[in-house]
């Protein structure tokens, strides 16, 4: 009888792969966790108890077949899990590195309920799709035969190419417009290399043109080219958009020089990873190195941003936070990653205004109206709100001042006025300012007009881009089949 390959978890322990040392890490933008080894992924693998319930995939927003490729790679069948695994997911290898496992797919595992460990989910993904891509398993979209119907996606980010990747398999014609000079939206320049190494994202997007999909980038949709003009050379739109509007802080002086936006700062260091040579970081706007950076809020945006910091060479980062560590959205793993490497949070303070003045000597980013000082409110958890999470209140007379020498704000993002911005009559909006979409379909108010992603479920998760735009590929090959009168029913 041959040996149960499965079901090890009372045998063997949950192992993550190694991460480099905090002191070694922070100072550079390289990926922090090494990758497995063969043996060691059959091992991981091998600990999936093969539940007639999976609960790691029904959490999983794209449903992934979890329990399937954790089988197949503990038995040594990585092309065949390979297959499995991008059957579900256009892109398991980002998946792999950035999606919170331990909210999703590997919180909800069945083994950890039972004191075991969760098995290691992440890792095996990335482990499974980086030797597809070393093999040569991975291939550019194919079309068994070419079809007249175009597509135009405004939006080169996860869920626009998520998108592009099942429409042209279809053999549908998509050209994508983006704002950027490099697509991958978020991918390439919101989300770090110690996270996201970009050659990652750079090779999907090089497999999608090798596919024929065509992009329009340095293309701002309004400015350059007119959203009507986009709908009169395609016959579907998809706006994949994503939400960039900053959250703004309020109170005196808080629109200080030295008060700048996560993403501009995360887009700033980016580019530099990339070789370019960007302006406000060599004049020091954007550039941590040697200063007091204050970063508010508590998302994974906030944590990007502590830990790009560091890297920088930052004299001190610190993370103020109106609630406590419990009740923070971003990951714990990150927050832990960030603590390592020597960001200091600090739980429970909100700023309420900003000091500024002279800063010396006069040099670069030296100014009377730079900020100085972060004027903080100590916080106290009250009774909880409409989420359900205990809401912050002030303790009176526990004011103080934190010295900063540059204030991120990553306070979460808002949609921009895309009505407005592309005089686009008729496109409606929620109350929140998202497109009005099915969120099965993406179909709008126009007719053959679609949007998914963050423009329409506000800032959430690349997983759920990636989901939304999977799902509105297959509703738009439906409606190009169908008369136009049907598809806007």
């Amino acid at each position: 009888m041959a040996k149960q390959p499965m079901l090890k978890f009372v045998s063997v322990e949950r192992e993550t792969p190694e991460k480099r040392d905090a002191d070694v890490r922070a100072h550079d933008f390289d990926e922090i966790y090494a990758e497995y080894a063969q043996a060691k992924a059959e091992e991981q693998a091998s600990r999936c108890s093969q539940c007639g319930v999976p609960y790691c995939q029904s959490h999983c927003p794209l449903h992934n077949n979890i329990p399937d490729w954790l089988n197949l790679t503990a038995t040594g069948r990585l092309e065949e899990a390979y297959a499995i695994s991008q059957a579900t997911n256009t892109f398991p290898e980002i998946c792999g590195r950035i999606c919170p496992q331990d909210r999703l797919c590997e919180g909800n595992c069945v083994i950890e309920q039972s004191g075991h460990g969760t098995v290691t989910i992440g890792a095996v993904e990335k482990y499974i799709t980086d030797t597809a891509w070393e093999k040569g398993w991975v291939k550019p979209p194919a079309p068994a035969q070419e079809r007249e119907e175009s597509v135009g996606i405004i939006g080169a980010g996860p869920g626009g190419l998520a998108a592009a990747d099942m429409l042209r398999r279809a053999g549908v014609q998509v050209t994508v417009y983006d704002r950027y000079d490099r697509a991958g939206g978020l991918l390439t320049y919101g989300i770090p290399g110690f996270k996201l190494e970009k050659d990652v994202v750079m090779r999907r997007v090089e497999q999608l043109e090798a596919g024929g999909v065509e992009f329009v980038l340095n293309c701002t949709v309004g400015d350059d080219i007119s959203f009507d003009a986009i709908r009169g050379k395609h016959d579907a739109v998809l706006i994949a958009t994503g939400v960039y509007k900053t959250r703004e802080l309020t109170g005196p002086n808080a629109e200080a020089e030295g008060i700048v936006r996560a993403i501009d700062y995360l887009t700033c260091s980016n580019k530099v990873s990339f070789g370019d040579e960007v302006e406000e970081y060599l004049n020091g706007e954007l550039n941590a190195k040697g200063k007091k950076v204050v970063v508010v809020g508590g998302g994974d945006t906030a944590m990007d941003c502590v830990r790009t910091a560091i890297r920088q060479g930052a004299e001190s980062v610190k993370c103020l936070y109106r609630r406590d560590r419990k009740n923070m959205p971003g990951s714990q793993r990150e927050v832990q990653n960030a603590e390592e490497e020597g960001v200091e949070f600090v739980w429970l303070s909100n700023p309420v205004g900003f000091t500024t003045g002279v800063i010396e000597p006069e040099g670069a980013g030296a100014g009377a109206g730079r900020v100085r000082q972060a004027l903080v409110q100590r916080m106290r958890l009250g009774q909880p709100d409409a989420t359900g999470r205990q809401s912050p209140e002030v303790i009176e007379g526990s004011d103080y001042a934190e010295e900063a020498d540059i204030v991120i704000k990553a306070l979460g993002f808002e949609p921009e006025d895309l009505p407005k911005l592309w005089n686009a009559d008729g496109l409606e909006v929620t109350r929140w300012g998202t497109i009005r979409a099915d969120f099965g379909t993406g179909r709008t108010s126009l007719d053959r007009v679609y949007a998914v992603g963050d423009i329409v479920r506000g800032a959430s998760l690349v997983v759920w881009a990636i989901r939304d735009g999977r799902d509105c590929a297959a509703a738009i090959l439906e409606d190009l089949a169908a008369p136009a009168s049907v598809a806007a029913e």
